[in-house]
């Protein structure tokens, strides 16, 4: 059984009190008296039978025990103003927060997001672009959960890269996700065009580390073994640790860079990109939205969520019939 606490407007007049040092400075902020104030402090300490402040003429000063339980107790008022922002907004449901992964929020979110602000306008969407952590105690699978688990504290919804098994989460596949090599068209003509998948031992390699910190093993790797491409160094080249930086440099025509075409989407029909092979290579990590359970029927969430997978959708038929 819980303890009774004591009045909140007792423990908000000495926490007050307490930062200012001062009754007539609570008073103001409280929009109350002095008098009220301090009837507040002096029914707190009768309460909990203990002294808080030692008075002086013309200062305040806290005693040991009020020194020890003030940074709690000021904890527990930013958690009561977390929780009452959390409860206006699922009221409203006029905010949405979004956290995912830097490169999918550059290259995939960012390019649609005007479509769903424009059929949303009571909506006020925060993107927050955000780095999954890549192991915890050499788990990926820990470090996912880790991840989804901080994303949620402070957001209504998550994108994330990864395997999917998240318990007790509501859970929606968005992407699935092949590599294939990407490059600028000036890398098919030149001195060494790239025609055959062996013309890449005359192209420096630029890589999405994507591969290696989530999956254990470079897109390079996966993709030369399924090609049946011996003889070239898949270790060599420039490193990138988000998609967008890696598709930059291979626009500049620096080298060719093993990745995902759903994230460099936008760019390829622009022709700033081009896919030199055929051959994609599936992973088995996607993109899922998540969310918590109670929070999908939230109108700015359900609205969000029904708006993505669709989105994902008509991407993944445009991917199908390309």
């Amino acid at each position: 059984m819980s303890q009774r606490l004591p009045p909140l407007n007792a423990l908000k007049a000495f926490e007050a009190a307490a930062r200012h040092l001062s009754v007539k400075k609570a008073a103001v902020e409280l929009n109350v008296t002095p008098a009220a104030v301090s009837h507040q402090i002096r029914t707190l300490e009768e309460y909990l039978s203990v002294q808080l402040f030692h008075r002086y003429n013309r200062a305040l000063e806290l005693t040991d025990a009020a020194r020890a339980c003030l940074p709690k107790l000021r904890e527990g008022f930013d958690c009561l103003a977390q929780a009452v922002d959390r409860l206006r907004t699922h009221t409203s449901g006029g905010m949405l927060t979004v956290s995912a992964a830097p490169s999918f929020s550059a290259r995939w979110l960012m390019p649609r997001l005007h479509r769903f602000i424009a059929a949303h306008p009571e909506v006020d969407v925060r993107l927050s672009a955000r780095m999954r952590r890549v192991s915890v105690d050499g788990k990926a699978d820990v470090a996912e959960r880790a991840t989804i688990e901080t994303w949620l504290d402070d957001s209504d919804v998550a994108i994330l890269y990864g395997h999917g098994h998240y318990p007790d989460l509501d859970v929606h596949k968005l992407l699935p996700l092949a590599i294939t090599p990407i490059c600028s068209p000036q890398a098919l003509t030149g001195e060494h065009p790239l025609r055959t998948p062996e013309d890449l031992k005359h192209h420096m390699l630029l890589h999405d580390d994507t591969g290696d910190m989530y999956d254990g093993e470079s897109f390079w790797d996966v993709w030369l073994k399924a090609a049946g491409v011996t003889g070239i160094d898949a270790k060599r080249g420039a490193r990138f640790s988000h998609a967008v930086l890696a598709f930059e440099a291979a626009m500049d025509n620096i080298g060719v860079v093993a990745s995902m075409p759903a994230l460099a989407a936008e760019d390829i029909a622009a022709g700033r990109l081009v896919l030199p092979f055929a051959l994609r290579v599936p992973l088995e990590s996607a993109y899922y939205l998540v969310c918590e359970s109670h929070a999908k029927t939230r109108p700015a969430v359900a609205a969000f969520r029904d708006w993505v997978i669709a989105e994902a959708a008509k991407d993944a038929a445009g991917t199908a019939s390309s």
